[in-house]
C-alpha cells in the first residue's frame, strides 16, 4: 500500500497567509507545507484540500482513479471545489467500516475532538491510521487495538494521541510515525526534526510517497537524556516535552513539598498543570531503586535538588564533617547513582541546573555546592546518549 502526502501542513498551511511569525518566515522550500491530504494507492483520498489535483500532478500522480474521498475534520472557510471526476467527499460514521472495490477497507475511528480518524487496511493486509488535526482516539482499551504499520498524526499538537496509541499497543517499535498537520508552533527544519525524533516520529516533504510496511529508519528514542539549563531557561518544559508522547510516565520530584513555602507551592502547581493527567508523581530522592526497577519512563526533576539532599545527609556544609568522611561519602553516593543510570533499562530524562558559568559564590559552602553540582552533571552526562543545554528556551544539543 502506497501513500502519497499531497500536503503535510495544518489546515491553514505553512506558512500561514499573512502571518509574520519567525516560523512562517522560515517555512520555505521543502519546509513549506500545504494542508494535509493523503492519496492512498491512487484510489482513496483522505481530506480534500485546495489545489489537490495540482499537488498530485506535481508528485507524479493523478486523481483520476480516486473512488472515494473522505474528510477527517470540519473545514472552515469557503467550500473546497471538487475537481471534475472526483466523487463527492463524505465522512464515515464512527465505528463503521467501508469496503472499496479496490480491496481497501476503511474503518472510522472515534476521536475526542471534532473529526474522524481513519484506519485503512490495504489489499496486502498492511494497516495505516490517519488522525485529524487536534484530535486523539477515544475509547481505546489495552489489548483490543490492532498494531499499525504506519500512523500519520498531529504529533506536535497532540503528542498525547501518540501516548494513547502506545499504551494500547497500536504503535509499536516498528510503527512508522509520520507527523502531519504541521503548523507554526515549532520552527521548521532542525528544531522540528529534533522534537519529532524525541517522540520517535519524523516528517517528510509534501509530495512524498511512502510504502506502508516498508522498513524505515525510525528515529531511535534515547534511553537516557540529561537536560541542563539555568533558572527559568525552559529546561523542565523541554524535559517534559520529550516524554509527553509516551504513556504512564513517572515524574520523580526531588524537591519535596516544603510545607509552608507558598512560592515553592506555586512552582509545584505550575509543573503539575503542564503534565499530562496520565502521569504519576513520586516525591523522593531515593533514585537508585527506581533506576534498578523495570517500569515506565522516569522524568527526574531535578538532580540539583537531589544533590542538596545528598550533601545534607553527609554533613557537607560543615568543613570539619566534609573533611572527616563527608566528601568521600558524597562521592560514593554519586558513583552509586551514575552506576544505576548506566545499568538502567528504563527510559530516563533528568533535569539539572547549570550554575558554574556565573558569579563565584561568596561562601565556602556555596562554592562547594557549585563544584559538586558540576561534577555530578559531568558524571551523569557521561552515561547519557543525549545531553541538551537549554538557553532562553532554545535547546542546544551537546550530545546525541
Amino acid at each position: 500500500m502506497d501513500v502519497t502526502l499531497l500536503g503535510t501542513g495544518a489546515p491553514a498551511g505553512l506558512p500561514r497567509p499573512d502571518c509574520p511569525c519567525a516560523a512562517c518566515a522560515t517555512a520555505l522550500g521543502a519546509d513549506a507545507r500545504a494542508a494535509t491530504a493523503l492519496l492512498v494507492d491512487e484510489a482513496l483520498l483522505l481530506d480534500l484540500t485546495p489545489g489537490a489535483a495540482f499537488a498530485a500532478a506535481r508528485a507524479g500522480h493523478s486523481l483520476g482513479g480516486v473512488r472515494q474521498v473522505l474528510l477527517s475534520h470540519p473545514h472552515n472557510g469557503p467550500a473546497v471545489e471538487v475537481p471534475a471526476g472526483l466523487p463527492q467527499p463524505g465522512r464515515v460514521p464512527d465505528g463503521r467500516e467501508l469496503a472499496l472495490l479496490t480491496g481497501h477497507r476503511v474503518r472510522a475511528v472515534a476521536m475526542d475532538a471534532p473529526g474522524t480518524g481513519y484506519a485503512v487496511t490495504g489489499p496486502d493486509g498492511q494497516r495505516l491510521l490517519y488522525l485529524p488535526p487536534g484530535g486523539a482516539p477515544a475509547g481505546l482499551e489495552e489489548g483490543s487495538a490492532e498494531t499499525y504499520d504506519m500512523v500519520l498524526a498531529d504529533v506536535v499538537g497532540r503528542p498525547d494521541a501518540l501516548a494513547k496509541l502506545r499504551a494500547v499497543g497500536s504503535v509499536g517499535p516498528t510503527t512508522d510515525v509520520v507527523a502531519v498537520h504541521l503548523d507554526h508552533d515549532v520552527p521548521p527544519g532542525a528544531e522540528l526534526r529534533r522534537r519529532l525524533a524525541a517522540a520517535g516520529a519524523r516528517a517528510v516533504p509534501d509530495g512524498t510517497t511512502l510504502v506502508v510496511g516498508a522498513y524505515e529508519d525510525v528515529p531511535d528514542v534515547p534511553r537516557r537524556t540529561l537536560v541542563l539549563g539555568g533558572a527559568r531557561s525552559g529546561k523542565s518544559v523541554e524535559a517534559e516535552r520529550r516524554l509527553e508522547s509516551f504513556p504512564g510516565v513517572l515524574y520523580v520530584a526531588t524537591g519535596g513539598s516544603r510545607n509552608g513555602d507558598t512560592e515553592w507551592a506555586g512552582r509545584v502547581a505550575a509543573h503539575r498543570e503542564r503534565r499530562p493527567g496520565s502521569w504519576r508523581t513520586a516525591e523522593t530522592c531515593d533514585l537508585v531503586p527506581l533506576l534498578e526497577q523495570d517500569g515506565p519512563p522516569l522524568l527526574i526533576d531535578c538532580l540539583s535538588l537531589w544533590l542538596t539532599d545528598a550533601m545534607d545527609s553527609v554533613g557537607a556544609w560543615d568543613d570539619a564533617e566534609w573533611a572527616d568522611g563527608g566528601e568521600r561519602a558524597l562521592r560514593e553516593r554519586v558513583a552509586q547513582l551514575t552506576a544505576a543510570v548506566r545499568a538502567t533499562r528504563r527510559t530516563v530524562v533528568a533535569v539539572s541546573n547549570e550554575v558554574g558559568s556565573g558569579i563565584v559564590p561568596a561562601t565556602a559552602p556555596g562554592r562547594r555546592y557549585r563544584d559538586e553540582l558540576g561534577r555530578l552533571n559531568a558524571a551523569f552526562a557521561q552515561e547519557c546518549e543525549h545531553v541538551l543545554l537549554v538557553v532562553a528556551g532554545q535547546a542546544v544539543v551537546l550530545r546525541g
